[in-house]
């Protein structure tokens, strides 16, 4: 091996700087010859191919290679033995480092040789949209030889440096070398090697609001910024599109969220899905977010309105999370259920209040169009309509991207525009305090990242018009969502008062920046298009999640089956009657069949009796056969037993099936009823009846008392205890007069009874019965006009009637005359009120009779004291029910003697008729005792 030394002098370049100018500046290059011999070939794993025959012997072959230096510099070149294949290693020194420094090339330690370089090296500076690259070159020519010995060599350097690594020469215009050197073929076996020097580009504002993120620059050696197209909506809903414009749309039907404006990606589109989620039908929240992708349609679906419950569904079909096929990845993230497709490095997240679409520039800038806007880093087209025109405000513009949504067949595109409420109310508006919190000091870390006037809008438009739905909450959310995607971490549910409270489940933790891909026992990776913090349920310090797809927090990384319970390492257990142990290593859990212990056969002999299988306490997946009775099997049937009985069974102790017999219930029966002991019976109304604990024999039923109601039989004077049909007891019933006198003494009298007043002879009373009604009469005895004086000395006598007086005896008959005397009327039980004066005839006549010896009979000769002149008057009755009646009554004026029939007194007694009433046979009693003359 021949080692040449080299001396590199006056070699200087000035760092480049950026520029938007599209074309590189004039390139120049100085070159150094190197000589190298004792290289063999060999194969390496780079971009190379081996051509033309194997080298065998000591060829020799002379090489140019064109090496890029970025400052002043000294080269060493060093090779190494090789084998089927030409290489070339070289290592470059430059002076003191800087932060531009170039890629470091690979050291190889072959036997040195030194190489000299003269001449300067200039630079090459180019732009990119958002950063600068600088490359500098140098062309070195070198002669190389190539044999079959293999030896090794050392590097020397100082200062930065600038490796490539060894590649074969396949005649190729240019390839990439390791560490992002480019090997250019120029001519007669000159190769250009060309270092790339990265310059951190200056960082753009985004129109967004939000941080630029790096992308590596498609050579994979260099990067630039970029503005990701990052679309939001929350609440009724509001929209920040790509570009960072804000407004609110209350349209309820579905629409397009995003679509590319040049289709590249086959059935590619994110939607939305409102409705109305307030009894007036004004404001609307978001349902349902659907993503297509090629043959896939994701949605995400809403459970229960306004909360963070939601559901997920593949082509119509439930699906469990984490979920991955034909591209597209959906698993939870906090509280969000995220639908991700790497080919397109872009994710969709939905919560059931808000959603985020996050897609990057390179792929999806100046090619999307929707209600999320075009991502262009410029407001001023946000509010395009599918037509391409732009729209006056992006609430005309949201309504012109409905789709046809069979489900809402009220929803037709190219309806009148939906109108967004005020969001000044008829009376003013106190905002919520929730609002607040964006603007106070909870949030401040965030302001300087992200600007929080446009979410407390929001928030304070929602508190207005929903004011019971809590929907403000959704824009304290939305801002930390961003504020952790700027890597900011805001823990503000706790200053809300319960408000915006989130409740875990057991066993989980809320966190307000945990992991978007929460550690598991199976993978760590996270998701590099998420955000870089979420919110939501955790696993506890010192836990972890044992899978994506297990949601069970584990302290220790063994085993998790279907009955998710962490196991140990080496750990035995039963499950779904299989003997499984926990081992490390494949599938985890290694399960086999459990083996019954042997049980002795029973057998189950009799009626009713029937083998059953039992679980076992001892050993649940080993079941017990027992004997079990069923008495449906039973043939025997209970009698039917009379009333006051009952059926009564017993089962032996070694049979299944019954016996039964008829006892007394110990009751009384009545009537078809049982009545239970001390229960009053009812037998009639008129005994008090109850069922007594004593047992006939006979019937072996408890017997039934009884005693008659308790009556009162005491009457009053002139009442009888008379007997009513329908009526327990009797009623005292009237059945004589009882009449009250002037000294205050009572008269009992019968009906057609007649008694004078015990102290005045010239008062008499009566009773009479007229229709069933008792009816008492009071009489006074007139007496005529009587002189005592007239009478002889000791001849004053009392008539018969033993009232009226007078001279005894009597010298002359009583004239005929009226004589007048004061009574009660009495008409169909009514009364007069007082007594009335009522005149009569009364007197003598001639009336003889004698014997005609001519007639060989009785002459008779009659004659009566009868009434001459009469006249009709008026009394008022009293009746019994309280009315009162006009009854007219015959005055008697004068009387006179008047010829009338004699009759025998067999015949008077006979024309007596039978159907004479009870008052004429009372009257002509009274008269007769009251006449004034008796001879």
């Amino acid at each position: 091996t021949t080692a040449i030394s080299t001396t590199t002098s006056g070699l200087s370049s000035p760092t480049s700087t950026s520029s938007t100018s599209a074309s590189p500046p004039p390139q120049s290059t100085s070159t150094a010859t190197v000589t190298t011999s004792g290289v063999t070939e060999t194969g390496l794993p780079s971009k190379s191919t081996t051509s033309g025959p194997t080298l065998s012997g000591s060829t020799p072959r002379s090489t140019t290679i064109v090496t890029e230096f970025s400052s002043p510099m000294t080269a060493t070149a060093s090779h190494t033995t090789l084998t089927r294949s030409t290489a070339f290693s070289a290592t470059t020194t430059s002076g003191p480092s800087s932060a531009e420094s170039a890629a470091s090339l690979p050291s190889l330690s072959p036997s040195p040789m030194s190489v000299t370089t003269s001449g300067t090296t200039p630079t090459e500076t180019f732009t990119t949209t958002s950063g600068t690259t600088s490359r500098n070159f140098t062309t070195i020519t070198a002669t190389t030889t190539t044999s079959e010995t293999v030896s090794t060599g050392t590097t020397s350097t100082s200062g930065p440096t600038a490796t490539s690594s060894a590649v074969t020469i396949s005649g190729s215009d240019s390839w990439w070398l390791c560490n992002c050197t480019n090997a250019i073929c120029i001519e007669d076996n000159i190769i250009q090697l060309v270092p790339i020097i990265c310059k951190p580009p200056p960082k753009p504002a985004c129109a967004n609001g939000l941080s630029p993120v790096p992308v590596i620059d498609k050579d994979g050696c260099c990067w630039h910024w970029e503005c990701d197209c990052y679309c939001t909506g929350w609440g009724d809903p509001h929209y920040m599109t790509f570009d960072g414009l804000y407004y609110s749309y209350q349209g309820n039907c579905t629409y397009v969220l995003v679509e590319e404006i040049n289709k590249k990606v086959d059935n590619f589109g994110v939607y939305i899905d409102n409705y109305h989620c307030d009894t007036r039908d004004v404001v609307s929240c978001p349902r349902t977010i659907i993503v297509r992708h090629e043959t896939q349609e994701v949605r995400i679906a809403t459970v229960k309105p306004n909360t963070l419950q939601v559901e997920v569904t593949v082509n119509k079909q439930p699906v469990a999370l984490p979920y991955k096929k034909f591209g597209v990845s959906i698993y939870e993230s906090g509280i969000n259920r995220v639908v991700e497709i790497p080919e397109l490095k872009m994710n969709v997240t939905y919560n059931g209040l808000s959603f985020s679409i996050r897609m990057p520039y390179s792929l999806f800038g100046n090619n999307t169009h929707g209600q999320c806007g075009i991502c262009n880093n410029n407001t001023a087209d946000d509010c395009m309509l599918p037509n391409g025109n732009i729209a006056e405000n992006c609430e005309t513009m949201a309504d012109h991207w409905q789709v046809v949504d069979p489900s809402k067949p009220q929803c037709s595109p190219g309806l009148n525009p939906t109108k967004a409420p005020s969001t000044t109310p008829a009376q003013p508006c106190k905002e919520s305090s929730i609002c607040q919190l964006l603007l106070g000091s909870v949030f401040e870390p965030c302001h300087s990242f992200v600007r929080p006037e446009k979410y407390y809008s929001a928030c304070v438009f929602d508190s207005c018009v929903l004011p019971n739905l809590d929907l403000e909450c959704s824009s304290l959310q939305v801002y930390a969502a961003t504020c952790a995607d700027q890597s900011v971490c805001i823990d503000w549910r706790s200053h809300t008062d319960g408000v915006c409270s989130y409740k875990c489940p057991s066993g989980k933790e809320y966190k307000a920046c945990g992991p978007i891909k929460e550690t598991t026992c199976k993978s760590s990776q996270q998701n590099e298009t998420s955000s870089k913090y979420v919110e939501g349920c955790f696993c506890p310090n010192g836990t972890m999640l044992y899978d994506d797809g297990v949601d069970v927090c584990v302290k220790t990384c063994g085993c998790v089956g279907v009955d998710m319970i962490p196991r140990e390492i080496g750990e035995n257990f039963t499950v779904d009657c299989q003997d499984c142990v926990c081992l490390e290593g494949g599938n985890g859990i290694v399960c086999e069949p459990h083996v019954c212990a042997k049980q002795n056969k029973t057998s189950c002999d009799g009626e009713g009796f029937y083998e059953v299988n039992e679980v076992n306490s001892e050993d649940s997946c080993c079941p017990i056969v027992t004997c079990k009775c069923n008495k449906s099997l039973c043939t025997t049937k209970a009698p039917k037993c009379a009333l006051g009985f009952e059926v009564q069974s017993h089962i032996p102790s070694d049979q299944c099936c019954p016996w039964y017999q008829c006892v007394p219930k110990r009751v009384c029966v009545h009537q078809n009823a049982e009545i239970l002991p001390n229960s009053p019976v009812f037998v009639d109304k008129c005994q008090n009846c109850f069922c007594t604990n004593e047992v006939n024999v006979s019937t072996q039923l408890n017997i039934i008392s009884c005693e008659h109601i308790p009556c009162n039989t005491y009457c009053k004077p002139g009442y009888e205890l008379q007997p009513v049909k329908g009526e327990c007891c009797g009623r005292c019933v009237q059945t004589k007069c009882v009449i009250h006198t002037a000294n205050n003494s009572d008269l009992i009298l019968s009906p057609g009874e007649f008694k004078n007043d015990p102290y005045n002879n010239c008062t008499i009373y009566s009773c009479s019965n007229i229709h069933n009604q008792l009816i008492s009469s009071t009489s006074e005895i007139t007496c005529p006009a009587f002189n005592e004086k007239s009478c002889k000395p000791g001849t004053i006598a009392f008539l018969p009637n033993g009232c009226c007086k007078t001279c005894a005896p009597l010298d002359s008959p009583t004239p005929c005359s009226v004589r007048e005397r004061k009574d009660f009327i009495v008409y169909k039980g009514c009364r007069s009120v007082d007594r009335v004066v009522m005149t009569e005839c009364e007197g003598t006549c001639g009336t003889f009779s004698l014997y005609s010896a001519e007639a060989n009979s009785m002459e008779h000769s009659c004659s009566c004291c009868r009434e001459s002149k009469t006249t009709v008057r008026k009394a008022e009755l009293k009746c019994p029910n309280g009315h009162s009646v006009s009854h007219k009554y015959i005055y008697v004026e004068s009387c006179s003697c008047q010829d009338t029939e004699c009759s025998s007194s067999s015949q008077s007694s006979e024309s007596q008729s039978t159907e004479e009433s009870d008052k004429a046979i009372t009257l002509n009693r009274i008269k007769r005792a009251i006449s004034f003359t008796s001879k």
